[in-house]
């Protein structure tokens, strides 16, 4: 279905439910012998699962078809674009709102909240009435200019281009909260928010329980955890004051959140990120997030507010989805400069990805991501995880368990904050000539000293091959 007058004809296959499926194979290998098919063991619906069978689809065949909706609603941007434009924007409304298979009583509904946003808007200063049509024909015109790209629904990008100016940029968070800001100008990406509060208010439970919280208690409490939602109360304060005179945005709530954030702050790769939070079936769903973001982040934050740390994230954020998929990104390249590459150009593009050490700006995110890795899982003592990512270099969890114990014999902390991952505590020498880089990642001890780290050494050729950083450890202790 799609092109008029070509598609006239199209086709569904609707496919068993997988445990179906795996039924009718058992029956069809145990063949005619009703004996063998007897012995069957068939395989039960997950819990919970809403399932459907061949007369299901039938049904849905000869049943009349469900009646459209609409779906049509007057918004602050649909007015403001009728007055921005040639014209009599009272009669252009009246036409849009009454030549229509709307029924009467939605239309007149449609009609009030028309009525109400202008008088919003004229109450705001963003309209004014004319005491005479000007030579395009409007009796009310605009009072401000609608920002680049308005009628694309982005009005949320001069909210955060606003915004940015309340963070500053000599803060050790300056880079992590402009992400933040722009991050709650995207859409919810209900699956994975879901996740980080299932996450959150597991570990809350666990600890509840480690003081001995009563249950009642604990359930109390577990309804106040959600997922992180860095910057909330000024987010929220600065977005009611900008929303008196840009009333229009009211059609775009804010929604602050942390994914971009959360995975850099973690220092998770987007595999250990989709592990974290258990969202293999939603791969998808984390990669377009991660890819809108990465859009949105370099397109909104101007240049001369990107500070060397932001530089980097973005670098680094658009690496790794290149890497997962480039040909995201290589779309809206090809989208962004058609005269420069064709559709069959940008699919070639896409099917070479450029190797992983090539970017090196975004590269050294990446290993100083791996390296703080490692601190932040010492730091919680977890020498399990750290000996699955380090076996192979040989260094198990014992290993891990036994070097981390002489640090704890001097030290009763080990930092995890802005400070701890600043460029300053890594060392980075690269040896190309060699096909690595030995890297440094020095501890943040609660006394200065700076003494203690871990050692490593990053193969460029295993990394090109692998699309990430592949760091093998070579020593935990004291220089």
């Amino acid at each position: 279905a799609g092109r008029a007058g070509f598609d006239t004809a199209g086709y569904v296959v609707a496919q068993a439910p997988e445990h179906v499926v795996e039924n009718e194979k058992a029956l069809a290998k145990a063949g005619d012998d009703p004996k063998k098919r007897r012995k069957v063991v068939r395989k039960k619906a997950p819990e919970g699962f809403v399932g459907w069978t061949e007369n299901t689809f039938e049904k849905l065949i000869a049943s009349d078809p469900e009646p459209l909706t609409s779906r049509f609603r007057v918004t602050h941007t649909m007015l403001l674009s009728v007055i921005a434009r040639p014209g009599n924007a009272f009669e252009a409304m009246r036409r849009l709102l009454e030549d229509n298979h709307e029924p009467r009583k939605q239309q007149l509904r449609h009609i009030r909240r028309a009525i109400a946003i202008y008088r919003s808007l004229l109450d705001g200063g963003i309209v004014e009435k004319l005491d005479e049509p000007d030579a395009e024909g409007r009796i009310v015109r605009l009072t401000v200019d609608l920002q680049q790209d308005f009628a694309l629904n982005q009005p949320l990008s001069t909210f955060a281009l606003a915004a940015f100016e309340l963070l500053d940029p000599e803060s050790p968070s300056y880079a992590l909260d402009m992400v933040s800001v722009v991050e709650s100008t995207l859409d919810d990406p209900r699956q994975i928010l879901a996740a980080q509060q299932n996450k959150a208010r597991g570990e809350a439970v666990a600890a509840m329980k480690a003081d001995g919280v009563e249950y009642e208690e604990r359930m109390e409490r577990l309804q106040d955890v959600s997922y992180p939602k860095p910057l909330e109360e000024l987010l929220f304060h600065a977005y009611n004051t900008y929303r008196k005179s840009h009333p229009w945005v009211g059609d775009h709530p804010l929604s602050p959140k942390s994914v971009i954030r959360d995975m850099y702050e973690r220092a998770l790769s987007f595999t250990e990120f989709v592990s974290f939070y258990e969202l293999a079936r939603t791969e998808g769903i984390v990669l377009r997030y991660l890819a809108g973001a990465y859009k949105a982040l370099d397109h909104t934050v101007p240049d001369d507010l990107k500070s060397d740390d932001l530089e980097d994230l973005i670098a680094w954020l658009g690496e790794m989805v290149r890497q997962v998929d480039s040909s995201l990104l290589d779309e809206w390249e090809q989208l962004a400069n058609p005269e420069e590459m064709t559709a069959e150009e940008a699919q070639e593009k896409a099917d070479q990805v450029k190797p992983v050490t090539s970017n090196a700006r975004a590269f050294r995110v990446l290993v100083r991501n791996a390296m703080f890795r490692r601190v932040e899982l010492a730091a919680l003592d977890q020498v399990d995880e750290l000996g699955e990512m380090d076996s192979e270099s040989g260094w198990d969890a014992e290993r891990w368990g036994e070097a981390m114990d002489k640090y704890w014999d001097e030290y009763d902390e080990l930092g995890t904050g802005p400070d701890a991952r600043g460029p300053r505590l890594l060392m980075i020498e690269e040896e190309p000539q060699n096909g690595l880089w030995r890297v440094r990642q020095t501890f943040a001890d609660p006394n200065g000293d700076h003494d203690w780290g871990i050692s490593a050494a990053v193969d460029l050729t295993a990394s090109d091959a692998e699309g990430r950083a592949v760091v093998r450890v070579t020593d935990v202790g004291q220089l």
